[in-house]
């Protein structure tokens, strides 16, 4: 009897062990599969990788299309005093809403790193990784070499300005992904993709290296954005995000000898034109590019949603085999609507010299003009209330509804209540209003009307 009871345990330990290695194998199995298709995403479209700000702009990102966010902490990054950049107790949240919708988070700390930086950096690190961010976007080799000691994803910063593949081959012992200079040709970034596949060129996870590009935004006029003008004159330095915008301002410039003002075609000789890439992108991934980045942390959140979802759609399109020029000429319409300096290729395309902005600002077509704010939200009905603070509002109008939650949303009022006196034309100051939107509406939420520029 005993040997029949020790003979039944023996049984079922073997079903209990049997059923555990089946789970475990499921798991794996699950595992790999989910691997495989993140791999087949991203070798089938290109990421499209979008700038964050502040949390606005990150649902702008989320809501859009974007693939992965990058974002800035606190000082150390190259936008420190041109955003308000997020604390290091926001990137949980940043984390959370981003794994929602399976967008990747790349934080970056890409500037000069000093002694006395070095604890900080360890500290940001550390806390990048307790929040589950996919990877740092990194320049100093104080800043990877961490990075890589606890275990977190290395993504080459632009900073960097790597040219050629044997640059690429020294720094795959550290990162997976590394961005290009913005000044080689897309010819020469073709060849450093056949290059990485020709002589698999792996970094640490063990997959090919993936090349990533700047594909629209701002331009600087120096090698790679290592700028030393702002240092030079206002001892605030560009490479520790504190650029002053020394390019950006009007310039005459005077023969000392005579005294003579030289003519100039463009008073602006110093402020290239913003790159756009969109009328070529099919070219882009076709060269093998890995990876889209979109330059932008210090601009608004309705420049993160529009251009966003204009390359998320050209992107979908390539991949569809629907990219056609009539597509493309849409897509131009609507970035125009949103900051910019004018448009170039930048030297993707071969061009040897660069295209210099006309004005200081921006040339976009339209621009918003705050009037209000949000009150309330009625959900069974999608019924938004807002305070009219400035300014009027008429039926017709198109309007932009922003906040951290929110995003950027974009539509046009077709019908309008004023003071719950009945359906109005017309709503001025003072008034309140309320309207149906397809989105939920918070106090938070600030209302813009969009006009012509």
């Amino acid at each position: 009897m005993r040997a029949i009871n020790f003979l039944r345990k023996i049984l079922f330990l073997k079903s209990r062990f049997l059923t555990l290695k089946s789970k475990l194998l499921q798991i794996l199995i699950f595992a790999k599969i989910f691997q495989e298709l993140k791999l087949m995403t991203k070798s089938g479209k290109i990421e499209l990788m979008a700038p964050a700000g502040d949390f606005a702009s990150l649902q702008a990102a989320i809501d859009n299309g974007a693939d992965s966010v990058y974002f800035g902490v606190e000082q150390l990054n190259m936008r420190a005093r041109s955003t308000v950049n997020f604390t290091l107790d926001d990137l949980p949240e940043i984390s959370r809403r981003c794994a929602e919708k399976g967008v990747r988070t790349y934080l970056t700390l890409n500037t000069i790193i000093y002694d006395h930086d070095l604890s900080i950096i360890k500290t940001l690190l550390n806390k990048a990784k307790e929040a589950n961010l996919t990877a740092v976007i990194a320049m100093d080799q104080a800043v990877i070499a961490y990075a890589r000691q606890i275990g977190m994803e290395v993504h080459i910063s632009t900073q960097i300005n790597i040219t050629n593949i044997e640059t690429v081959k020294f720094y795959a012992m550290f990162a997976d992904t590394m961005v290009m200079s913005r000044e080689l040709s897309l010819n020469q970034i073709r060849k450093i993709c056949q290059q990485i596949e020709k002589e698999n060129v792996r970094g640490p996870s063990g997959n090919l290296v993936e090349v990533e590009i700047f594909g629209h935004g701002a331009l600087c006029m120096a090698v790679s954005g290592k700028c030393y003008l702002s240092l030079h004159s206002h001892n605030s330095s560009a490479n520790r995000g504190a650029c002053k915008q020394n390019c950006r301002k009007k310039y005459t410039v005077i023969d000392q000898e005579s005294g003579f003002e030289i003519e100039l075609d463009n008073e602006y000789m110093m402020s290239p034109k913003d790159l756009c890439t969109i009328d070529f992108l099919d070219e882009i991934v076709d060269a093998g590019v890995k990876v889209l980045k979109i330059e932008g942390r210090g601009r608004a959140p309705e420049y993160v949603a529009t251009v966003v979802k204009c390359y998320r759609e050209a992107i979908d399109a390539i991949a569809d085999g629907n990219f056609d020029a009539d597509k493309v000429a849409g897509w131009m319409q609507r970035l125009e609507t949103v900051y910019n300096r004018g448009f170039w290729a930048g030297y993707y395309l071969g061009q040897e010299l660069g295209e210099w902005s006309p004005n200081p600002g921006s040339n976009a077509t339209q621009k918003k003009v705050y009037i209000g704010k949000g009150r309330h939200f009625y959900p069974k009905s999608n019924i938004a209330e807002f305070l009219i603070e400035a300014y009027d509002l008429s039926v017709g109008d198109k309007v932009l509804i922003q906040g951290p939650t929110t995003g950027s949303q974009e539509m046009v009022v077709e019908e309008m209540m004023v003071d719950e006196k009945g359906i109005a034309e017309k709503a001025t100051k003072s008034d309140v209003i309320t309207f149906r939107t397809n989105f939920r509406v918070r106090p938070s939420d600030k209302l813009y009307k969009v006009v012509p520029a």
